[in-house]
């Protein structure tokens, strides 16, 4: 059945997202201010790091969870979504540069350069940049619909980056529980995108020659 909010209504729904969007980070720094973690850091880094793929899957949920719903007032959600995943891997890169090189820079690329999990985990978040920096309505008029729509796709390459970056860094312990579970996720959420793809490119192919034919028949003047 179709829920189709008010505009109120529509507003609370947002307004709660974005709190509710909040609560693991407040629950990070609670739990660190409070003395209650035995490697406060290593807590921060793995938590804020989760964080961001746990908002990238529920970003890429979304249209698949609008078409199958027809709640399509959901994909006025989907931008704030997409920036709480940059707002974490910010958080997550942070911390990195952080606790690991404190803020020394030309250490940190040494790092970024030497191992590879880390390589790919940073150019994952520096494409997650363009992406927040264009997420304005702004930004859309100015670049184009055509072309801020291509430029987006970048999140297609993203995930997969996240989930070998999760997965290499997993692989010294041999936990490959969550990877796996992350790794299914994206593939599922992409893998109905290329399905519902092709069956509009079949249908755009299939419909092709009866326009076609039409037009011919309208152009040569058809008589009943």
């Amino acid at each position: 059945m179709a829920f189709h909010p008010t505009p109120r209504q529509y507003g609370a729904i947002r307004a709660l997202l974005f709190l509710l969007a909040l609560v693991p980070l407040g629950r990070m720094v609670y739990l660190t201010l409070s003395g209650q973690l035995v490697e406060p850091l290593e807590f921060i880094t793995r938590g804020t790091g989760d964080w961001t793929l746990y908002f990238l899957c529920i970003t890429l949920a979304v249209t698949p969870l609008r078409r199958l719903s027809k709640w399509n007032w959901l994909i006025k959600l989907r931008r704030m979504l997409g920036l709480y995943v940059f707002f974490y891997a910010a958080l997550h890169f942070t911390t990195f540069l952080w606790f690991d090189h404190f803020f020394d820079v030309q250490e940190m690329w040494a790092d970024v350069l030497k191992r590879p999990f880390i390589t790919v985990g940073f150019v994952a978040f520096v494409l997650l940049i363009p992406l927040a920096v264009t997420s304005s309505n702004a930004m859309v008029r100015r670049l184009g619909g055509k072309q801020w729509q291509w430029l987006h796709r970048l999140v297609y390459v993203i995930a997969p980056l996240g989930i070998l970056h999760f997965w290499w860094m997993k692989a010294g312990k041999h936990n490959f529980t969550q990877p796996i579970i992350f790794g299914l996720v994206v593939a599922v959420l992409l893998g109905v995108r290329v399905v519902w793809s092709r069956r509009k490119a079949r249908e755009a192919r299939a419909l092709a020659p009866a326009q076609a034919g039409g037009a011919a028949c309208c152009g040569g003047g058809c008589r009943s």
